[in-house]
C-alpha cells in the first residue's frame, strides 16, 4: 500500500534538480488557510531551533517513468504546502526588496529559492499547482509574478479580497517587521530562509486512491505518538516511584487531578505548561534557565524541574492548574461571580497570552495584595486591549509573551494599585491608536478575524442587555454556537436575483463587486440564533421570518442590533456603511483604553 514514507527537509520536498511537481487535485478544498494558521506556521519556523517538525503529506505516486516530470497529487497537507510556497515567495520578494549588492553565496542562495518554486528546467512549471476552485491556481501563478518568479500569469479581479495574495502580503509584512528589528537585514534574511529550508515533513507515498482511502483511516483510527505531555507524566511518575517507593497509585491520581483542571483539549494542556515557565521564570533560573518556554524545549524545561524536586513539583502543579482552570473558565472564581464572567469574556477575546500573568498575579495574590476589585480592573483592561490587539496585530504577536513576561517579573515587585497602574501604563503604551482601531474595525472585519467580529457583534448586544433580557449569546449545542453570524447581502458565491436587483439594480457584475467589497464589513452583519433558515433568503423575507409558532426569528426578533434592520424596507452598500461606522463608534466606545 505505502511505495515510500520518510522525513524530509523542506529543500529536499522542493528539491531545484528534481523534476518534481505537486498537483492539488480539483476536488480538494480551496485554500482556507487565514491569518491564525498564517501566523502559527511562521512563528513556529522562527521561534524553534532547525529542523523544526510541521507535520506529514500524503502523495499519489502513479509515475511510471522517472526521467520525465513526476508529477505526485497532493491528497493531504495542501494547505500546509501552498502556505509554505507562499511563505517563500514572499521571502523572495523582500530579497529584491532590499536592493542590495549580493555576494555569490547570496545569489546562489537566491537563485535556489526560485527553482524550489519553478522548475529549474521548466521555468513556466511551478513546483505546486493548487486546484481551481475560487481562483486559487490563478492568484498563486499572480503571486509567483508578483514575487518576480514567474513570467507570465494573469490577474484576476478581486484577488487583493482572497486567501492566496492575501496570505503573501501577510507574509511579506511579518518578513519586513522581522527585517526592521535587524542589524542585518541580508543575514536575518538567511536565517529565515534557513530555518524554511530545514524545517521537515514527513512524506508518504501511496500508489492509488484506494491506498490513501485506507492510509487515511489508518492515521484517524489507530494510537498517536506520545505527546509531550504524555513524556512530562512518565519521566514524573518514574521519578517519583524511585523517590517514594509503593505510592506510584496516588501520584498518579494527583497527575490525573492536574490534567482534569486542565481539560481534555491537549492544546490548553501544553499551553498550561509553556505560561507556567514564563510566568515564574524568574523564580525557576536556579534550575533551568532558558529565555522562553516553547513546543520544542518543554521537555528540557520540565526534566529538569522534575529531576530537582519532583514531589514538589506534582503539589506545585495541582495548585497552579487549579487557578488556571478558573481563569480559562473550566472552574468558577470562587465568589466572585462577576470575575467568572469577565474572563469568560477574556476567553472570548482570545486573550490568552495574558493568562501567564493572571497565573502569577492569582497565585501571589495575598502577597501582593490583590483584591477581587483589583482582578476585576486587571481584567476588563485585558479585554480592551485584546479587542483593540486583535483588530489591529499591534503589538506584533511574537512580542506578547514577551510583554506579559516582563509584567509577570515587574508585578512582583509591587503591591496593590501600583500593580493596575503597571499593567494599564505598559499596555496601554503598546496599543494601537484609535485612529487605526478604526480602521481596522472598518474593514472586512469578518473574513479578516471571526472570533474580534463575533465579540464585537454580542458585546454591542449586551451592552444595553437587561436583567430581563438577558440572552447567552455565548451558548453552545454541541459544538457549535446557537447564536452565529449572519450576513444581511449573503455572502454565498451565487447572488440571489433578489438581492442582484436590490443591491445593484439588476447588474450581476455590480453584485458580485459589492459583495467583494462590503459582504464582510461589520454593518452587513448581525447575529442571529436561526442562521440557517435565514441564508440567501430576501431581504424581506430575512426580515419577517418567524417560526413554525409565529414568533419572529428575523429581524424582528428583538435584538438591539436588528431593531434598525426590523424597520428597513430595503438594503444597500450605502446602509452598508452607515451601519458600519455606528457600530464601529460602539466598539471603539465600549473599549476605550483609560488614559495614562
Amino acid at each position: 500500500m505505502i511505495k515510500s514514507v520518510d522525513n524530509y527537509p523542506v529543500s529536499t520536498l522542493f528539491n531545484i534538480e528534481a523534476a518534481v511537481v505537486y498537483n492539488i487535485p480539483r476536488y480538494q478544498r480551496e485554500y482556507t488557510w487565514g491569518k491564525l494558521q498564517w501566523d502559527t506556521l511562521f512563528e513556529d519556523l522562527l521561534e524553534n531551533d532547525p529542523s523544526y517538525f510541521l507535520g506529514s503529506i500524503i502523495c499519489i505516486n502513479q509515475s511510471l517513468d522517472s526521467l520525465k516530470i513526476q508529477e505526485l497529487e497532493l491528497v493531504d497537507g495542501q494547505q500546509r504546502m501552498t502556505t509554505l510556497s507562499l511563505l517563500m515567495a514572499a521571502i523572495y520578494k523582500c530579497y529584491g526588496n532590499l536592493e542590495l549588492t549580493l555576494d555569490m553565496p547570496q545569489q546562489i542562495e537566491l537563485y535556489n529559492l526560485k527553482n524550489k518554486l519553478i522548475l529549474k528546467n521548466s521555468p513556466e512549471l511551478t513546483r505546486l499547482t493548487p486546484q481551481v476552485q475560487n481562483n486559487n491556481q490563478q492568484d498563486y501563478f499572480w503571486v509567483l509574478k508578483q514575487a518576480g518568479i514567474l513570467e507570465n500569469a494573469e490577474h484576476i479581479s478581486n484577488a487583493g479580497n482572497r486567501r492566496v495574495l492575501r496570505a503573501f502580503r501577510h507574509f511579506c509584512r511579518r518578513i519586513d517587521d522581522v527585517l526592521y528589528q535587524a542589524t542585518d537585514q541580508l543575514a536575518a534574511l538567511s536565517e529565515l530562509i534557513d530555518k524554511v529550508n530545514t524545517a521537515t515533513l514527513v512524506k508518504i507515498e501511496v500508489a492509488s486512491h484506494s491506498d490513501a482511502y485506507t492510509l487515511f483511516e489508518s492515521l484517524n483510527n489507530r494510537g498517536v505518538p506520545l505527546t509531550a505531555i504524555d513524556l512530562i507524566k512518565n519521566k514524573l511518575l518514574a521519578k517519583l516511584e524511585s523517590d517514594d517507593a509503593g505510592q506510584i497509585d496516588k501520584h498518579f491520581n494527583n497527575w490525573m487531578k492536574v490534567l482534569a483542571y486542565l481539560g481534555d483539549d491537549y492544546g490548553i494542556q501544553e499551553r498550561y505548561f509553556r505560561q507556567y515557565y514564563n510566568a515564574f521564570k524568574p523564580e525557576l533560573k536556579h534550575i533551568v534557565s532558558v529565555p522562553v518556554a516553547t513546543k520544542s524545549n518543554l521537555i528540557h524545561i520540565y526534566e529538569k524541574l522534575i529531576a530537582n524536586d519532583a514531589s514538589s513539583f506534582l503539589k506545585t502543579m495541582m495548585v497552579h492548574a487549579n487557578l488556571y482552570a478558573q481563569i480559562i473558565g473550566n472552574k468558577e472564581v470562587p465568589d466572585n461571580p462577576k470575575l467568572t464572567g469577565l474572563l469568560s469574556s477574556l476567553e472570548n477575546i482570545q486573550g490568552v497570552p495574558s493568562y501567564l500573568l493572571l497565573l502569577l498575579l492569582f497565585s501571589k495574590q495575598e502577597t501582593l495584595e490583590l483584591k477581587s476589585e483589583h482582578f476585576e480592573k486587571i481584567v476588563t483592561l485585558l479585554i480592551a486591549f485584546f479587542v483593540r490587539r486583535n483588530t489591529t496585530d499591534t503589538p506584533a504577536t511574537r512580542d506578547l509573551t514577551k510583554i506579559f513576561m516582563s509584567l509577570s517579573d515587574e508585578a512582583t515587585k509591587l503591591k496593590g494599585d501600583a500593580i493596575y497602574d503597571l499593567i494599564c501604563k505598559s499596555l496601554v503604551n503598546v496599543s494601537a491608536s484609535d485612529e487605526d482601531f478604526i480602521k481596522g474595525l472598518s474593514g472586512n472585519l469578518y473574513d479578516d478575524n471571526k472570533a474580534v467580529c463575533r465579540f464585537a457583534l454580542c458585546a454591542i448586544e449586551e451592552s444595553v442587555m437587561t436583567r430581563e433580557s438577558t440572552v447567552n449569546l455565548w451558548a453552545i449545542e454541541g459544538k457549535q454556537y446557537v447564536w452565529t453570524i449572519e450576513h444581511i447581502f449573503p455572502q454565498g458565491d451565487n447572488i440571489p436575483e433578489s438581492w442582484v436587483n436590490m443591491i445593484a439594480n439588476g447588474d450581476k457584475e455590480l453584485a458580485q463587486t459589492y459583495k467583494q467589497q462590503y459582504v464582510h464589513y461589520l454593518g452587513n452583519l448581525t447575529i442571529s440564533g436561526y442562521n440557517s433558515t435565514l441564508g440567501n433568503k430576501s431581504f424581506e423575507e430575512k426580515r419577517d421570518r418567524t417560526n413554525r409558532k409565529g414568533n419572529p426569528v428575523g429581524y424582528k426578533n428583538g435584538l438591539y442590533l436588528n431593531s434598525k434592520l426590523a424597520s428597513e424596507t430595503s438594503w444597500s452598500v450605502d446602509k452598508i456603511k452607515n451601519r458600519t461606522e455606528l457600530l464601529v463608534s460602539k466598539v471603539v466606545e465600549l473599549f476605550k483604553l483609560p488614559s495614562i
